[in-house]
């Protein structure tokens, strides 16, 4: 009989602490939907005493979801803990995740502590959590650099404690994959009553190693995986949920079985990848737009011989389907509306249906194709239009030896207003403009250009930071005019100002 793996997914609070990634909490329980139709087991939902944001996600993605574990995420702090529990409140399977560093630098320098000071607060933690919630969590923080004999006796107190589950992070993504592995089997051969808690791998990406340390974590004995949709998470992200859950699936001798259905994989990483604004690399394992393109000759020849010559996955086992992606001008609501149940939208709202099909047939006239990303950019354009500031109108000149000149229209809360400018280049231009309506003291910080597949006539997404009074704001427009796209990211950052 095969083993079983449980998959502990991250997204929404380890993925979703990259700066300009976060999510409302609607957004929040659409995706954590899709993960429980992804069929993961466990949904961190987020740090509840963070943010009253945080702590209301948690509350009602536990509404929102049946079967899946909630967790809650904490310090080994008492408060936090009583915060925690209040959000399960309504989860249906809810579980507490607290923890405290444990590696040298995290005793001496972060808790100026000591090692038997922190088994005593995790002990402490996991005893007092557990008077709220049967299954308890707990992490050691920074273990992938703690000294094995040490982690060891921490990991066997929180057990003796009543921790169901210990997690093993690799928080720096420091650790070399035999390193790793060799510290979970360290663990299982040397912790008395390990067999009584799972071992769960949690692995950062600073080095490209996360999933190979993952994995060989399984290998070593761990029974939970810590993973995000697309690899998202601070730094450099974390284990890409995907690439294990595919690993696994090809491997057939890795005789350990999941709960995904793989057929979802495809459209949450879409979903993901749209609420966050942040694009998936094109050469991404298993998710990205070149994960099945040949475009060697003889990888071409051999795909069309045999498609097993180059291809270890059948793409339809990811859930990307060749002949169901593209829509066109001549697609009717019911073809949208199917798409965007695909990729988990839910429009029962008629009236809101209309709205977004007239969207996609006016995308659709400027394109050829609307593809997936396409149509998430248009289902999420429409929490734009109650933002106070908005473009009307926009008309650039711009030509080679010509200097650009910009005429922009906005609506503030219902008021016109109107500007012109000059500039380097037609975005210059437009942003000068922008700025004699908004005079505000404004820095751009960043600005990144992204299309979202080829083509000269491709929706081009870009991606804004602004600073202002000393806070970045991060901004998101796509439209198929790059200038009208920029302007609409400025823009998108004026919104989220503190007023």
């Amino acid at each position: 009989m095969s083993d079983r793996l449980f998959i502990f997914d991250t997204t929404l609070r380890d993925g979703e602490q990259v700066p300009g990634c976060q999510l409302n909490t609607v957004e929040k329980i659409q995706v954590a939907k899709q993960l429980e139709q992804l069929g993961v087991d466990v949904i961190e939902a987020g740090f509840p005493i963070s943010s009253p944001g945080d702590f209301n996600s948690v509350i009602e993605i536990s509404k929102a979801v049946t079967w899946p574990t909630i967790c809650a995420l904490t310090r080994a702090v008492e408060k936090d803990i009583d915060v925690a529990a209040e959000s399960l409140k309504y989860a249906k399977h809810k579980r507490i995740h607290t923890g405290i560093g444990t590696s040298d630098s995290h005793i001496k320098y972060k808790f100026h502590s000591n090692r038997e000071e922190i088994i005593e607060r995790a002990i402490a933690a996991v005893k007092y959590a557990k008077k709220y919630v049967e299954d308890v969590e707990f992490y050691a923080e920074d273990a992938g650099r703690t000294e094995n004999e040490y982690l060891a006796r921490v990991v066997e107190a929180v057990i003796k404690a009543g921790a169901t589950v210990v997690n093993i992070p690799d928080t720096t993504g420091y650790c070399l994959p035999h390193e790793y592995g060799n510290k979970i089997k360290y663990l299982m051969e040397h912790v008395d009553g390990i067999d009584k808690a799972i071992i769960s791998t949690h692995c950062h990406n600073d080095l490209g190693m996360a999933t190979a340390n993952t994995l060989e974590g399984v290998l070593n004995g761990a029974r939970q995986v810590e993973v995000t949709v697309n690899g998202i998470g601070e730094r450099a992200g974390n284990t890409s949920l995907e690439e294990i859950a595919m690993i696994l699936k090809c491997h057939k001798g890795i005789d350990i079985d999941t709960n995904i259905n793989t057929t979802k994989i495809y459209p949450i990483s879409r979903m993901v990848s749209s609420l966050m604004n942040m694009p998936v690399q094109p050469n991404k394992a298993i998710v990205g737009r070149n994960a099945f393109a040949h475009s060697s000759g003889i990888h071409q020849d051999g795909v069309l011989k045999n498609v097993e010559t180059y291809e270890i996955m059948n793409p339809k086992d990811v859930g990307l389907d060749d002949n169901s992606i593209v829509l066109t001008a001549r697609s009717g609501r019911a073809a949208l509306k199917y798409r965007l149940n695909v990729l988990g939208i839910d429009v029962a709202d008629d009236e809101k249906l209309d709205g977004l099909y007239q969207k996609f047939l006016k995308l659709a006239d400027q394109k050829k194709e609307v593809n997936d990303d396409d149509i998430l950019m248009l289902a999420g354009a429409d929490t734009a239009d109650a933002h106070a500031v908005k473009l009307d109108f926009l008309q650039v000149t711009t030509g080679m030896g010509v200097r650009s000149v910009a005429s922009i229209g906005l609506d503030i809360s219902n008021q016109k207003f109107e500007a012109a400018s000059t500039g380097n280049g037609p975005v210059d231009a437009a942003i000068r403009a922008l700025k004699k309506i908004i005079q505000k003291e404004m820095t751009l910080k960043e600005f990144t250009i992204q299309a979202i597949s080829k083509g000269s006539d491709d929706v081009g997404k870009v991606h804004m930071q602004v600073e202002y009074d000393g806070s970045v704001y991060y901004g998101f427009g796509a439209n198929t005019d790059i200038v009208t796209a920029s302007v609409e990211a400025y823009i998108d950052c004026i919104n989220k100002f503190k007023k």
